[in-house]
This record gives C-alpha cells, structure tokens and sequence, in this order.
C-alpha cells in the first residue's frame, strides 16, 4: 500500500512538470512568433528607408551640380564684370567702349574736356562730337555753330536754327536743309528701337496768315513738316517719330534782343535710344 502511494506520488509529480514545460514551450513559441513578425516589418521599414535615402542622395547630387553650374557662371559673370566701367545709377561701359570714347575724346575740345568730372559727363561729350560731327560734316561751312546737342541721361536733344531749315514765318523747308536732315535720317534709322520727337520752336512774335493761325500753329506746321520729309524722302518709319509744337514758352534765352529771339527760333530732334544705342554712338 505503501509503495503504491509512493508511485502514485511521483506520477502526479511527473504530470505537473509536464504540463509546466508545455506551457511555457507554447509561450516561447509565441514569442518567437511575435519576434519573427516584428523582425519582418523593421526589415521592410529599413528596405523604404533605404529607397526614401537613395532618392534623396540622387537630389543632393543634383543640387550639388546645379551649385557648381551656377558658381561657374557667376565665374564667368564676375570675369566679365571685371572688364567693365560704372557709370551712374549701375550702368557700365565695355573696355572697348571706353577706348572709342578716349579715342574720341583726343579731339575733343579741351577747354570742354576739362570741365568734365565724372566719366558720365566724358561719354557725353564724346557722343556729342561724334553726332555732331557725322550731322553736320556735309553741310555748308559756318552751319556747324548752329547746330547744338545736349544729352540727359542718355536721352539726345538736337537744336537746329531755324535759318538753316525754314524762312522767316514759314513751315516750309529750305533745300539747302537737305544734307542735314539726311544725316539726321541716318542717325535715326541706325537703331529699330530708336525713338524720336520733333518739336517746334518759335519767338514771342505774333503771327496770323492766311494758313497760319498763331505760334502754336506754326511751330506744329515745322514739325510735321520734318517728320513728312523723313519718312517721304528718307525712309524713316512713322511710328518711330512724334511731332510737336511748343510755340514760344520754352525759349533757352530771353526775348530781349533779335539775336536771342533768333536762338529760341529752333526744331529740336530728340532722340531715345537704348544703352547699347547711346554707346554705339561713340
């Protein structure tokens, strides 16, 4: 009876322990199933990582070769820029520009040469002798005196007398004007871009004629009178050109003596050409 206590003992004994050991194995195996699953999914993770750092690596190559593209340009730009002059307000002149200018300016008349001190004021002046050298090389001796330009920020204003274009009361134009306003046409169809105004000009005199109303009329009638013979014997194009009449309020000299009114009797030709334009002009 004793011994079969004995063996009963050690059987539930046995049984226990197994139970015990299944449990737990189950429970490893779980484990192990849950490790397996996450392990799977940090492997996945880690492949669209990965993917995601290769595809940003590609951009930074890109942009790397972008910034080197641009660094040569602004290479190029500032190699180019060391070439050039500044003017006013940012504008520059090329090396070769500024060579005709000298060249230019070597003729200059001095007195005129000494008075500038800035290089905008040089540029001027040498576009104006060369304009009013090319203008007035083929008119008659003694006309070049009556023939002034001014230049404002690149902008052109040619005064003409009006003894050299019109009679006394009259929008008629003189031949012997002829030669001047061909150079003048040249000048203007030099450039596509180029505008140009033509104003009239008159003393305070009063005028009334059969054709002519008053000075408002008649410095209209000269205007008009040089654009019709520009665009009709010369070729310049219409819409390039303004025609204006100013009458006598805007004289340059007072009324007081025949010889000033005679300077405030003028057309002026303005001309507004682009930068590349103006420098050409040397």
């Amino acid at each position: 009876m004793k011994k079969s206590l004995i063996i009963t003992g050690i059987l539930g004994a046995s049984m226990m322990v197994s139970c015990v050991s299944k449990k737990k194995y189950t429970e490893l195996e779980s484990n192990l199933f849950k490790t397996q699953t996450e392990l799977a999914t940090t492997n996945q993770e880690k492949a669209e990582l990965e993917e995601k750092m290769a595809i940003i690596e590609a951009r930074v190559a890109e942009y790397n070769n972008r910034i080197n593209s641009l660094r040569a340009v602004n290479d190029e730009l500032n190699s180019t820029n060391a070439s050039l002059y500044d003017i006013q307000g940012g504008t520059v002149m090329s090396q070769n520009s500024k060579a005709k200018m000298n060249e230019t300016l070597a003729m200059v008349d001095q007195d005129k040469l000494a008075q500038a001190k800035t290089l905008e004021d040089s540029v001027n002046l040498a576009v104006e002798y060369n304009l009013k050298k090319n203008i007035t090389e083929t008119t008659m001796d003694g006309e070049e005196d009556d023939v002034q330009i001014d230049i404002d920020q690149t902008v052109v204003m040619i005064s003409v007398s009006d003894k050299l274009l019109f009679n006394t009361g009259s929008y008629r134009i003189n031949n012997k004007a002829n030669p001047l306003l061909q150079k003048l046409a040249e000048v203007i169809n030099s450039e596509p871009s180029l505008q140009v105004m033509i104003e009239g000009h008159t003393d305070p005199r009063s005028i009334s004629t059969g054709v002519i109303q008053d000075n408002w009329d008649l410095s209209v009638k000269r205007a008009t009178s040089i654009v019709r013979k520009l665009q009709e014997d010369y070729n310049v194009a219409p819409e390039k050109m303004i025609a204006a009449g100013r009458a006598s309020y805007m004289p340059i000299v007072e009324n007081n003596s025949p010889e000033n009114m005679a300077i405030n009797r003028r057309t002026r030709i303005v001309l507004i050409p682009d930068l590349d334009m103006f420098f050409a002009m040397l």
